[in-house]
């Protein structure tokens, strides 16, 4: 399927109407005669999007990668494994992995680097954020073991005032009790206990509508480079 390279426009109310709708008759029998609104609607402007974030992470110096080949989610859902056989997801989303870049803004590719931003797109909850999300048990233990190390550089990261004004905290799934090999009255417990990494801001509808979106957004995520940068730096 082609991808678009057209100026991003922001989304239309449109578009989060065929979400809901598309919840509502999630079959192929709803939804092929209605591909080419979905690609009007939604694909090719979360494309769009990624084209116009991409130059905004190169200009500003934002170590992340926005490719309108590869940075958005199919819509379709992978039913192998799942009891809910329902084709299609009724949200749309874009993954930003973390790139550093040479001196002309060219990504240097490769490295196994760690953590990312996302911006997600359905009925009711639009956000940007990112992270690192469900971690295999080395980039975790890695960010267990940096937090243990060195506790002030990931709180300088996650207490940083921009980072706060725009996404709050860091948040994410928990362990019940304190990883193994550390105090249960450690200090450092709330980092430590989580199983993922992640950090979200809601968009507005008139944010999300705006061709302003991509700007907003790139805005958002340069507030959590420093965190980005402790995440891409872990091992494993």
């Amino acid at each position: 399927m082609a991808v678009t390279t057209s100026t991003f426009t922001g989304f239309r109310p449109e578009a989060v109407e065929f979400l809901a709708e598309l919840a509502e008759h999630n079959d192929r029998a709803w939804f092929q005669p209605r591909k080419t609104e979905f690609e009007r609607l939604l694909k090719q402007p979360l494309e769009a999007l990624c084209g116009a974030l991409d130059d905004s992470f190169r200009r500003h110096g934002i170590p992340l990668m926005a490719d309108p080949a590869k940075s958005p989610f199919r819509i379709y859902r992978d039913v192998r494994f799942s009891k809910d056989k329902s084709p299609y997801k009724t949200n749309i989303g874009a993954s930003f992995p973390y790139v550093e870049r040479t001196e002309d803004g060219e990504p240097v590719l490769g490295g196994g680097r760690h953590g990312g931003g996302y911006f997600h797109l359905s009925p009711g909850e639009i956000f940007v954020g990112g992270g690192m999300w469900h971690p295999e048990p080395g980039p975790l233990g890695a960010w267990r073991a940096k937090v243990d190390a060195d506790p002030a550089d990931v709180h300088a990261a996650i207490e940083d005032p921009a980072f706060v004004a725009h996404f709050g905290s860091v948040g994410g799934d928990r362990t019940k009790r304190m990883p193994a090999g550390y105090a249960a009255d450690h200090p450092e417990a709330d980092p430590l206990t989580l199983k993922v990494v992640r950090f979200g801001k809601r968009l507005s509808d008139s944010e999300d509508f705006s061709p302003d979106l991509q700007a907003i957004s790139a805005d958002d995520l340069a507030a959590a480079v420093p965190l980005l940068r402790i995440l891409a730096d872990l091992s494993g």
